[in-house]
Order: structure tokens, then sequence, then C-alpha cells
């Protein structure tokens, strides 16, 4: 899944983007209201994890332009995140439109269970919901099950290359510079002197291509990689 985290603790976001990208989703960040609200109304996620207290503007009047959207943004399902936790601050939020609501400090298998839930619940208000499994040729990933078949074989990949398949999925049909694999999938800036990249891409094709005849991911030789059929 992409997910949005409006999170002005940069602990905390960084936290959540290590275990989320490690859980194979793509996440971007916003520190600020400001920012998130920008960054949500464009309707590219498909799942927003919101705090309350933001410099700027706060997650309710970020919940509240979001809501009053037009378009795929209005539907965007919202997870708020925040350290009240009054009644009235949780009734609140779930009247101003959110779609659930977790406390901090949180466990984060617990934020998992509520991203997996929101992600499977079925829409009332007419919102066309972002399919949570991603198909390319014969090739089938569950993004929240984190489970991939291809030609109906099970493949064993490891959380890291889960992560990288569910980027590459996610943006199939844009090649990837090695510089925002790095940044997406280990949360690091770029180092040209390492081959971090190279290698898990290879140990990838490795698992997705080489016992198939039609091959799926390509290099795009000074650029970068896509994921994509050309048969």
């Amino acid at each position: 899944m992409k997910l949005l985290v409006v999170e002005d603790d940069k602990r905390l976001s960084d936290y959540l983007v290590k275990g989320l990208g490690e859980n194979g989703h793509v996440v971007d960040i916003a520190a600020d209201g400001i920012e998130g609200r920008r960054l949500a109304l464009g309707g590219e996620y498909d799942l927003v994890l919101l705090d309350v207290m933001l410099p700027g503007v706060d997650g309710f009047a970020v919940l509240k332009a979001l809501r009053a959207a037009s378009g795929a943004a209005a539907h965007t399902p919202v997870l708020m995140l925040t350290a009240r936790d009054k009644v009235e601050d949780r009734v609140r939020g779930l009247e101003d439109g959110a779609d659930d609501y977790l406390v901090k400090p949180f466990a984060f298998s617990e934020l998992l269970a509520r991203i997996g839930a929101l992600s499977r619940r079925a829409p009332t208000n007419g919102a066309t919901v972002q399919a949570t499994v991603v198909q390319v040729a014969d090739l089938e990933v569950d993004l929240v099950a984190r489970r991939a078949v291809r030609a109906e074989q099970r493949l064993d990949l490891t959380a890291k290359e889960f992560a990288l398949l569910a980027l590459l999925l996610r943006r199939r049909g844009q090649i990837l510079s090695r510089t925002t694999i790095a940044e997406q999938v280990w949360d690091m800036h770029f180092d040209s002197s390492t081959n971090v990249v190279e290698v898990a891409v290879r140990r990838l094709r490795a698992k997705i291509d080489d016992a198939f005849p039609v091959k799926l991911l390509h290099t795009e030789r000074g650029m970068g990689y896509v994921l994509e059929d050309r048969s």
C-alpha cells in the first residue's frame, strides 16, 4: 500500500517509515499540517496516518479539508495517531470523518492490524478502494497479506525483497532511480559507492524472473529499474 504519514515527531516518523517499509508499504512523510494537507489532497494514497498535534494546521483541519475535497481524496481512509486520549478528542476525530483512532504510545503490531483492517473495509459511500492485490502478467502480489505468486508458484521473498517489489509494483511502468529505491526501501540517502540496490534487484530478479520465459524486471542503463510486461 502507498501510505502518507503526517507526523512532526521525526523520531516517530523515521520509525514508522522503517517499520512500514519492511512490511511492504511505500511511505511518504509530511512533517506539518500544511504539507500533509497538500499531499493528502492529491488523492494518491491508500491510507493516511494523521497526527492531531501538528505545526501549521492541526490534524483535525487536515481531515476536514480531505473530507470536503472532491474526487478520490475525499474517500481516502484516515487513521488518526495522537497522544490525546480524551474521549471527546476521539469522538471529534471520528465525527469529522476519521476511519479509526490510535492513541500513542501504541504497539507497532496493532498499527499494522489497524492498517490491514482499513484496507479490507468495504466502502459505504460509493468510493472506489484501490486494490490490495496487484497483478502484472502472471505475477500476482497481495500487498496486505505479503504474498507473491508467479504462474501459480509461491515466491519466497525476504522483507526487503518484498518491499522493493511492492515499490516497483506501485509505480509499475515508471523507471525508478537507485536513489529513489534507496530512499523508499532502505530509508537512506543514496551513496554511489554502495551496490546495495543492485544486489537487491539482482536477488529479486532471480526469484521473479529467472525461472520464467517472460521477464518483468528491466534495467534501463544509466536511469534505473522498471517493472512491466513487455511481451
